[in-house]
């Protein structure tokens, strides 16, 4: 019993120090690019691969609404015939910058989620995508790794319990997703925005 007790307390306390305004940033970038058309990639390694292909059908999903456009999201963990193709032809450290390498465009969205920051195959891939001028966006634990230090925002859990890290980056998840939601169905979608947005410059 106790050991429950002391894992919710800690839990509620690393909750309590996240990031607000870094994920208030998320949002905002996250709702500029689903009005301007940039795709949105997520990538993560075991546990952080089920929340980033949580993320992308909850983004795909969950934030649709009649009259404004859908999310470009795709996730690159989700795939395991070009996932496994890539691991075994040029090794697992380029399984997620090969497939950017494909796809990416500056200004797209790149989200990279890892407990630790120092996974190599998505360090690899956040590297190729400053490359091509996107914005990145790290989900971190622990000291925050390499990728704290290479996004250009990082959302930083503060706890070196791994299981309260991926419990919390869930919960970022959904917090954004229902956030991106709400703000869709509280502002109104002109004619002339969706005309915009629409139409091939």
């Amino acid at each position: 019993m106790q050991r429950v007790i002391d894992y919710v307390a800690a839990l509620q306390e690393t909750l309590s120090q996240l990031p607000k305004a870094e994920i208030i940033k998320v949002i905002d970038l996250l709702h500029s690019a689903r009005l301007t058309g940039r795709q949105v990639f997520i990538m993560g390694n075991g546990g952080s691969a089920s929340t980033a292909t949580h993320m992308v059908c909850d983004l795909a999903k969950n934030t649709r609404k009649m009259g404004w456009p859908h999310y470009k999201v795709i996730g690159l963990s989700d795939s395991m015939a070009i996932f496994s193709a890539y691991a075994n032809d040029e090794g697992y450290d380029n399984v997620f910058a090969q497939q950017l390498a494909n796809l990416v465009m500056p200004e797209d969205i790149v989200i990279a989620i890892s407990a630790s920051g120092n996974s190599k195959n998505v360090l690899n891939a956040v590297a190729l995508a400053k490359s091509h001028n996107a914005t990145t966006i790290g989900f971190t634990g622990f000291d925050g790794g390499h990728l704290a230090r290479m996004v250009d925002i990082n959302l930083h859990v503060d706890s070196n319990i791994i299981e309260h890290v991926e419990d919390i980056h869930l919960i970022l998840e959904h917090m954004i997703v229902k956030a991106l939601r709400e703000q869709v169905y509280s502002e109104p979608m002109t004619q002339v925005l969706i005309e915009d947005i629409q139409t091939p410059q």
